[in-house]
């Protein structure tokens, strides 16, 4: 039964991918609001300096002036601001969906690793310098006053773990380290980063100067923890399973599209309503031993054709090669859909769309999401033609929305650099926007080239999977 009933889902699968989508059918993604953008900003700032002065108002003159009192308040202040920006870390990462279709998921990364080494910096200076002052006050060493602390204040030990996790992990993200780990490892060690976080909660609200005698401080600060706790529970694990259980997917056949490179068909229910727009993608779970506990993202290669949904990936890792021997009724759960590289990011009317290797399987979901007036400029760069994939559905989407289309096959001596195929097959690249997929080199290359032929920064579109 598995041999015909896999036939029978080639045939009309393989019909509906051939053809557009019919968008007329399909709810629209939700559009990305700047002015929310902006907002969480403004909240976050004027947050941190709510946290600046609620730990100077409660620190007296009288308190500075005792031995050890400059170094405690120096101390507690780290401490705040230190936990505070270790809150803001945890809500970059949440995939709050607003902000992510401002940033997308690259975006926020970037933000997460420029915000990173602030807290976990602050918090060792904070237990440093407080243990410094507690020892001055009593007239002892630090080592001895560091043992008082683990002996006898509640909580602290439970702080000290945490604060060991949260150092843990800020060391595994540095980035020659972090290449050298396997993917899952790297996420396993970020996930005691939750743990560290309410491991040190107790111990800010039991010892914190600013919080001990002020109970509406301890309140206020208390929800905002339970805020930002529940941010991360609603999105990071209730929105995706709450998406899993209403589509529930599973796998309808594995495709080979070239060597190495295969396309998993899923189908589903009420894909009509799955708001999504092409060049977006999602954290794929598939539910088989040695694959079920982690999550990894893959580009949607087209628009849902319901009930099928299809994502295509190349072979490069243990990953990916799993996803390949994946067998027909496989259950799939999703996070996403995610990013912020779609046809409605654009700022002119016209666009350029420039693949290399198997990121044209984004730039043909993007493609497939762009109006006739776009006249689409589509340059595919691959080192063999067996690796142009998806080959005739690009070729009818150019096509369908009166575009050209360039393939440029072989070594890049042949096929020349960004800038010089750039300029020879896009004479009229700063009134387009450029979108750009690939390998992480090619496409910062192509930033560049388009950025030194003049197309303004906001016009370029792309989205580095780099974890």
């Amino acid at each position: 039964m598995l041999p015909s009933m896999s036939m029978t889902v080639s045939e009309k699968s393989g019909a509906r991918y051939r053809s557009p989508a019919n968008r007329a059918l399909l709810r629209p993604a939700p559009q990305a609001r700047r002015a929310v953008g902006q907002a969480a900003v403004t909240a976050g700032v004027l947050g941190l300096v709510a946290v600046a002065v609620l730990g100077v108002v409660s620190e007296s003159a009288a308190d500075l002036r005792v031995r050890g009192g400059a170094a405690m308040f120096l101390g507690g202040m780290a401490g705040l601001v230190g936990m505070y920006l270790a809150l803001v870390q945890l809500l970059l990462i949440s995939r709050i969906p607003q902000l992510e279709r401002i940033l997308g998921q690259d975006g926020l990364l970037r933000w997460h690793r420029r915000v990173g080494p602030w807290p976990i910096a602050l918090l060792v200076v904070h237990a440093i310098v407080i243990t410094v002052g507690f020892a001055q006050a009593a007239h002892t060493g630090f080592l001895h006053q560091l043992g008082v602390f683990l002996r006898s204040y509640p909580d602290m030990l439970l702080a000290v773990v945490g604060l060991a996790l949260m150092v843990m992990a800020g060391v595994a993200s540095i980035g020659a380290l972090r290449r050298r780990m396997r993917r899952e490892t790297w996420w396993v060690i970020h996930l005691y980063m939750y743990l560290a976080l309410a491991l040190s909660f107790a111990h800010v609200l039991a010892l914190g100067p600013t919080f001990v005698g002020h109970p509406l401080t301890q309140a206020v600060w208390a929800v905002v923890w339970a805020a930002t706790a529940g941010v991360v529970v609603v999105y990071r694990f209730g929105l995706p399973l709450a998406r899993t259980l209403r589509y529930r997917l599973r796998v309808a056949e594995v495709r080979q599209e070239a060597p190495g490179v295969v396309s998993v068909i899923c189908t589903g229910r009420h894909l009509d309503r799955l708001r999504i727009s092409g060049g977006q993608f999602f954290a794929w779970r598939f539910m088989k031993r040695g694959l079920w506990w982690q999550a990894h993202p893959y580009t949607v290669s087209a628009l849902p054709r319901p009930p099928y949904l299809r994502l295509t990936v190349r072979q490069i890792g243990d990953h990916s090669a799993a996803v390949a021997r994946l067998r027909p009724g496989t259950r799939v759960a999703i996070e996403g859909p995610y990013g912020a590289v779609t046809p409605d990011a654009r700022t002119h009317d016209k666009a350029a769309l420039v693949a290399g290797g198997i990121g044209i399987t984004s730039i043909r979901a993007v493609l497939e999401g762009l109006p006739k007036s776009a006249r689409p400029t589509v340059i595919v760069r691959a080192p063999t033609a067996e690796q142009v994939v998806l080959r005739d559905e690009m070729a009818a989407l150019v096509k369908k929305t009166h575009g050209t289309l360039h393939e440029l096959v072989g070594p890049r001596s042949a096929t020349g650099s960004p800038r010089t195929f750039l300029r020879k097959l896009v004479p009229d690249l700063t009134d387009r926007d450029v979108y750009v997929c690939g390998p992480e080199g090619f496409v910062h290359e192509v930033i560049a080239a388009a950025q030194e032929l003049g197309v303004h920064r906001r016009s370029i579109h792309y989205e580095v999977y780099d974890w």
